[in-house]
């Protein structure tokens, strides 16, 4: 009897910890870019741009227009990013973004 329940408290904990990032807050962020910059074929001038990221999808703002989409993914560091930046490889192509405070980096596909 007690081997059922410890299956079935597994199976719980495993289902809500792939039901928790569905439900997890959308981050949103303004960074301003001091270079230009690529997120798939879009080129991003030097400016102000918003990033929205609603659990796999990033989505960039220049004002109240959409300017790009990507799809990415969370990845976890040894650190805490000392401030909010984009991370750009030597094309300018965006490689990840870094929050202020966090471990946690979004990184784009290459």
């Amino acid at each position: 009897m007690k081997s059922r329940s410890l299956l079935g408290n597994l199976v719980l904990c495993g289902a809500l910890a792939i039901a928790v990032p569905v439900f997890a807050k959308p981050m949103s962020t303004t960074v301003p870019l001091t270079h230009s910059a690529k997120v798939g074929q879009t080129e991003l001038k030097a400016g102000e741009y918003r990033f929205l990221i609603d659990g796999n999808h990033l989505t960039i703002f220049n004002g109240k227009s959409q300017v790009a989409e990507a799809d990415g993914r969370w990845e976890d560091r040894d650190s805490r990013s000392d401030y909010t930046s984009v991370v750009s490889n030597s094309d300018g192509k965006v490689m990840e973004l870094r929050f202020a405070g966090k471990k946690s980096v979004f990184v784009l596909p290459q």
